[in-house]
């Protein structure tokens, strides 16, 4: 049976590992649920504001027209990788080498 060696070269850090992608997905998936109801909100209140106040009514109706494309884009941006953001660890302790007898 081989024993498996644990390199010299520098080994990632676990502060350096990525979100797992279910957390990176639930967080896309929150920010475009709250994209669509401030798209919903601009779309309601476009369709209240027509008479009184125009002009705030083409606001929220751009608000409502621009709001779609905007959450798409973010959600579909996914997390970035944080490698070497603190850098790598070296061992040094010799016990940490497998492949030699103890």
């Amino acid at each position: 049976m081989a024993r498996r060696t644990l390199p010299h070269d520098e080994v990632p850090s676990a502060t350096n590992l990525p979100k797992p992608v279910k957390d990176d997905r639930d967080t896309r998936i929150r920010n475009y649920l709250i994209s669509m109801s401030l798209r919903t909100v601009c779309f309601v209140l476009a369709v209240v504001l027509w008479g009184p106040l125009r002009w705030a009514s083409v606001i929220c109706m751009v608000g409502a027209v621009l709001l779609p494309y905007f959450a798409v884009v973010l959600a579909n941006a996914t997390n970035k990788r944080r490698i070497d953001v603190l850098g790598s660890v070296r061992p040094s302790d010799p016990i940490l080498h497998l492949d030699k007898p103890k």
